[in-house]
């Protein structure tokens, strides 16, 4: 009787399929992505203690090339005889605070209102809609210019204008997600158990439409960045000294035929930054963005 049973089990082993274990590839280039940003980062938080010239004194000749053997001489200097280097990584601090504050409380105001209109529905989900219809219909650039015009060209104008912006994404993201989240069984038998509205928002629902939402955030901060740029481009954005990437472009661009590095150098900063935030917000979404699975 024992040997017929493990020859039974025997049989029903080899009867199951084999199933093969699923194995995530790695792409180097999102690898690339989280080490350029990570640099920046870092470099930015570290401007005061690297062994740099400050990035408004002059360290040599205007429009030198790059150099070996002098770091404030790495990338080369500017109109003014600056350091290259050292208003990029300053100039780093600029862009990384205004599209990560911006885009953050852009994420908050927008994923609040749009998980509100979603999920409560009828007015004050038509208003919240209205709000957002409306916001995106404006164009962005006028936004941003008669800002600029209006009030003092600064870090903080720049938060506000950029914020309102990307509230009106956020807040259709969070409502789309939240009424797809709403109808499912999980949802509906919490309502049925007695639990409140505070409870099934920050319990049931937030849980499920962070992941999509804050896998957006890098893509989001991306056009920020470009945003901030092109104002500082136009004169419309932080005022000097205080360096910009979007401004060094600027000031380098009378003389891109002769002296290229005084525009390319910025702008490549610009294009490898939004480029790896890019690669960061999909390689996040494919992971952890719950409709893409279900």
């Amino acid at each position: 009787m024992t040997t017929q049973s493990h020859a039974v089990a025997g049989v029903a082993a080899q009867a199951e399929p084999a199933v093969p274990r699923v194995r995530r590839t790695r792409s180097i280039l999102v690898a690339l992505a989280y080490g350029w940003l990570f640099t920046v980062i870092a470099v930015a938080l570290l401007a005061d203690v690297l062994p740099l010239t400050s990035y408004a004194t002059p360290v040599g000749f205007p429009r030198q090339g790059p150099q070996w053997g002098s770091l404030d001489l790495l990338l080369g200097t500017d109109t003014q005889g600056r350091s290259i280097l050292a208003r990029c990584i300053h100039g780093a601090r600029v862009s990384l605070v205004v599209g990560a504050v911006a885009g953050l409380l852009g994420f908050v105001i927008g994923t609040t209102l749009g998980m509100l209109g979603g999920y409560l529905g009828g007015r004050f989900d038509s208003l919240v809609r209205l709000i957002a219809d409306t916001m995106l219909a404006f164009p962005p650039l006028i936004l941003l210019l008669a800002l600029s015009s209006i009030l003092t060209p600064s870090v903080r104008t720049l938060l506000v204008g950029l914020t309102l912006l990307v509230v009106p994404t956020f807040t259709r993201l969070a409502r789309a997600n939240t009424l797809a989240w709403s109808a499912r069984e999980f949802v509906l038998a919490a309502r049925n158990m007695g639990a409140g509205h505070r409870r099934i928002l920050l319990k049931e629902i937030l849980p499920n439409v962070l992941p999509a939402l804050g896998a957006y955030l890098p893509i989001v901060m991306a056009a920020l960045i470009v945003a901030e740029g092109s104002l500082s481009f136009l004169g419309l954005g932080i005022p000097p000294p205080t360096p910009s990437w979007g401004g060094m472009i600027s000031d380098g661009k009378d003389a891109i035929a002769d002296f290229p590095h005084l525009v390319f150098i910025p702008a490549l900063v610009i294009f490898l930054t939004v480029f790896s935030l890019n690669q960061a917000g999909d390689h996040l979404r494919q992971r952890f963005d719950r409709t893409l699975h279900d």
